[in-house]
């Protein structure tokens, strides 16, 4: 008997869903930095297994905004709930249930799929407060079960899997059983851009940078690729450029590592730095970036 299905990961910005993502597939997929709402797009992720084919959806983390751009990613989240067979809500190890939790938790439960909740970075918990944090969350979100987790470290993800195929309908795969993501190369580049580019920058542009394939060429040994780095201001390009194109270069020079690591061949990487007043709150761009559907 073969299962196949989808698990959507959900969660408040920066608790780790994407880093759980990346563990669980043993493959990088979606970006990770210390910076709330890095996630913007759902991202499939194809795990294989003897039995079973799951994909994995990770969505931008639940908030509250009246920014067009964060209120499409929280759109992409809520919308992901219906898509998926099984429900995975990652929460932080607070004393206190957070008051977005219980409503992510209530909007899942309305869908009446199957729900876990996992408790990440209990690593930072002390062992004799764990057992009456679990009793709390329990009681608060009601989920079918909770797995404490450490999603950095891989602490208890061996009992996440077989969780998950014992609830997933049965079916035959639905992607060939190589593939790890539905998401195309241009996508993975331009994402490593934006990951090296949010790391270094700090916080100097927090959520006003973009990334977009200008140009792919694909060759035998060296792929050539142009990727643009879009800003509002022209403050901002300097910023991203640096003295004598010096972040631009550290950028570029992260950014080609791990494209070269995950494409396994040598890459030209060009970027350079655009301004798009406002595109953060123009519809049009917002939906050729695919952040808003």
């Amino acid at each position: 008997m073969f299962r196949c299905g989808y698990v959507a990961i959900v969660g408040v910005p920066n608790v780790g869903k994407s880093t759980l993502m990346n563990a669980l597939l043993g493959e990088k997929l979606s970006i990770v930095t210390d910076k709330p709402q890095t996630t913007r797009h759902r991202i499939t992720g194809i795990l294989k297994r003897p039995k079973a084919q799951i994909l994995f959806l990770d969505t931008p983390g639940i908030h509250e905004s009246k920014k067009l751009m964060n209120e499409s990613m929280v759109e992409v989240a809520l919308r992901t709930l219906g898509d998926a067979d099984v429900v995975l809500h990652l929460i932080m190890p607070k004393a206190v249930v957070s008051k977005e939790d219980l409503e992510i938790s209530h909007k899942i439960r309305e869908t009446g799929k199957p729900y876990f909740v996992l408790i990440n970075k209990v690593d930072r918990v002390n062992k004799d407060a764990l057992l009456p944090l679990i009793q709390k969350v329990f009681e608060q979100l009601q989920p079918r079960e909770i797995v404490p987790i450490s999603a950095l470290n891989g602490d208890g993800l061996e009992r996440i899997l077989p969780l998950l195929e014992n609830h997933l309908p049965e079916g035959p795969a639905l992607y060939p059983m190589d593939q790890y993501t539905e998401r195309d190369t241009r996508f993975l580049c331009a994402e490593i851009v934006r990951e090296k580019a949010t790391k270094l920058l700090h916080e100097e542009l927090p959520y006003a940078l973009a990334t977009e394939v200008e140009a792919y060429q694909e060759g035998e040994k060296l792929d050539r690729i142009n990727i643009a780095i879009l800003v509002e201001k022209p403050s901002q390009k300097g910023i991203v450029i640096g003295a004598g194109g010096s972040m631009l270069k550290r950028i570029g020079q992260f950014a080609r590592e791990d494209i070269e690591k995950m494409l396994g061949k040598k890459v030209f990487l060009e970027l350079f730095v655009k301004v798009e007043p406002d595109w953060t709150k123009n519809q049009r761009r917002l939906k050729e970036l695919g952040i808003l559907s």
